[in-house]
């Protein structure tokens, strides 16, 4: 019940933040893939703090083991369940306030969904150390997609307030590995690490814009019209906990444009239908149209911080003033990079499933 995501390349993500462990089942993955743990934990490790000033101080290993569907380095045909222990926890913090909702996190939502019995510890199921199982998913859609000469890249383009340049793919792809805020822009990245300072200075968090853009994808992805490629997309990226906002192509700016200005012109260009711009973001009536996928999502500020906030005591209903302690990020952007990777890569996946773009049994 809402823990699946696709209808052929099938993720399930099991797990809660100071639990035991998280993990993913994938179901539906192509016999004959070659996969190593290796392959997976080069992208878990992307999601890892990579700088002390905006992330947690809670230092997880993140070591992924591979439980089954893969045999001697390939992929079976079985369903495929990866697991991550949780062993950096302290749910102490925690214990204090479980009948006391914290301003902008899913605390209130989930105690009345759930009678009180859902696991409130970090957050539990609803906690982003939950988007370690969409990263594992991704490591393996991505791996499929490259059979087909598609390419997901994510970057940041925007963390408290300051906007990045646009770069070019190129750019883009050489760039994001080799700064700890995920960002193509070297200029924007030093005014970007001031304003996370800032907010961690005062106690409070910052939150940014993700990019999200898929290479090489052929036209004819999505299923119109309830399983339109940009319907799923969305879906997949609002499972991640922080998005608030979900945009392709020009996006809410389309709305101040005309006609005229918006519409993607279409020429040949090497013996192929090509648009001269991409306001679309590559998808045309719900469907792939051979343009570069680009997508961007809002990540709000984390909602955890370090100043004195006002809640409600669920049992009494009287007013409190809260404080919390525990480990917690200033920005999430930078870890959310590739965790947007990853829910994009899972939903192409399963559409160039759909279509019959990946076989059954890879030879």
């Amino acid at each position: 019940m809402g823990n699946s995501l696709g209808k052929l390349f099938v993720v399930t993500s099991f797990g809660e933040s100071h639990g035991i462990c998280v993990g993913t089942i994938i179901e539906g993955c192509p016999a004959g893939l070659p996969i190593t743990v290796e392959d997976i934990q080069r992208e878990v490790d992307k999601r890892k703090p990579q700088t002390s000033i905006a992330a947690t101080q809670r230092i997880e290993e993140d070591k992924v083991e591979i439980l089954s569907g893969v045999f001697n380095g390939i992929t079976t045909g079985a369903p495929i369940c990866l697991l991550i222990w949780n062993k950096d926890i302290d749910s102490s913090e925690y214990e204090k306030m479980k009948i006391t909702p914290r301003p902008g996190h899913a605390d209130y939502t989930a105690f009345m969904k759930y009678g009180g019995f859902n696991d409130f510890r970090g957050g539990g199921r609803f906690s982003g150390r939950i988007t370690l199982t969409f990263v594992t998913a991704g490591a393996i859609a991505k791996k499929l997609l490259n059979l087909r000469g598609i390419e997901v890249l994510a970057h940041a383009v925007e963390i408290g307030g300051v906007k990045a340049k646009p770069k070019g793919f190129d750019e883009i792809r050489e760039s994001v590995g080799k700064n700890p805020l995920k960002c193509a822009d070297a200029e924007a990245i030093e005014a970007m690490a001031k304003a996370i300072e800032r907010a961690k200075e005062e106690g409070d968090s910052i939150g940014g814009v993700i990019e999200g853009i898929a290479l090489n994808v052929p036209v004819g992805l999505g299923e119109p019209v309830f399983d339109t490629l940009e319907g799923d997309l969305a879906k997949a990226l609002f499972a991640i906990p922080a998005v608030k906002g979900v945009e392709f192509g020009s996006g809410f700016s389309a709305a101040q444009k005309k006609g005229s200005e918006n519409n993607d012109v279409f020429i040949i260009k090497n013996d192929k239908i090509v648009a001269t711009t991409n306001n679309a973001g590559g998808i045309l009536g719900g469907i792939s149209n051979g343009m570069p996928i680009v997508v961007r999502v809002a990540i709000k500020p984390v909602s955890s911080i370090r100043k004195i906030q006002e809640t409600i005591d669920i049992k009494t209903g009287e007013k409190v003033n809260l404080l919390l302690g525990g480990r917690h990020d200033v920005c999430i952007v930078p870890r959310a990079v590739v965790v947007v990777e990853a829910m994009i890569a899972v939903t192409l996946c399963d559409f160039a499933m759909r279509a019959e773009l990946l076989p059954r049994v890879i030879k």
